[in-house]
């Protein structure tokens, strides 16, 4: 896999675009063609065992049987309308992004959160259809706050601002997309998770490095004004 750098410097930055997103794409349709297949034996093995309970005297198929399914499916669900309404609200926050940052490095960086971004929500939008999770129109009501509190700043006020919510949005979707990797029992939502975080894990170091060379995080990755 090509990685991603960035080399930032004061009159702008140069970077190498990474081929995760679009392998994002790529492997896109034969994941959620696994899940489907996934979904459908699943079906056919509980309709067996339903039958089978039937016909044996003294079985039961209480409601705690598919307790940790449904668990499961729940978090799934979960986690892909939160990634979904996240994902949004980067691309929109990226345009914002590419139209008022005053720096080179953070429109650049903007840019790349609009084209990753919008890439992986399509890709993610068919797990969503199958899962019956609908599609949100927006996004979350802090992604819409920060939006505008970002609309009102110029400059390196609004530069700075963008950055620090990108390091801890980014923290925060890495830990989400990393966590799904782990616990999901849907093979393809599984795979795809993980893909996922390794384009998100890119985003973190870029807004990362930028964040440093704007003096808004320190060597750590933490804020340097302690938010």
């Amino acid at each position: 896999m090509k990685t991603m750098q960035m080399k930032i410097s004061p009159h702008g930055a140069s970077r190498t675009i990474p081929a995760v997103a679009g392998m994002l794409l790529l492997v896109a349709a034969p994941l959620f063609a696994q899940m489907n297949g996934s979904a459908q034996s699943g079906a056919a093995a509980q309709q067996q065992q339903q039958q089978n309970s039937s016909m044996t005297p003294g079985s039961t198929a209480g409601p705690s049987d598919n307790g940790g399914a449904d668990t499961a499916a729940m978090q799934d669900k979960d986690f892909v309308k939160n990634a979904l309404e996240g994902g949004m609200a980067e691309v929109q926050l990226g345009q914002l992004a590419a139209q008022k940052a005053a720096s080179p490095d953070v429109r650049q960086f903007g840019q790349q959160m609009v084209a990753d971004h919008t890439k992986l929500g399509d890709a993610l939008k068919p797990a969503a259809t199958q899962l019956g999770v609908k599609v949100p129109d927006q996004p979350s009501k802090k992604d819409r706050e920060l939006m505008a509190k970002l609309q009102g700043l110029s400059g390196q006020q609004f530069d700075n601002a963008y950055i620090a919510a990108m390091v801890k949005d980014h923290k925060k979707d890495d830990s989400d997309f990393k966590m799904e990797a782990q616990q999901s029992q849907n093979p393809g939502l599984k795979q795809f998770a993980a893909q996922g975080d390794q384009m998100i894990q890119q985003h973190l170091a870029m807004i990362e490095q930028i964040g440093k060379a704007h003096n808004v995080v320190d060597d750590k990755g933490k804020a340097v004004n302690g938010d």
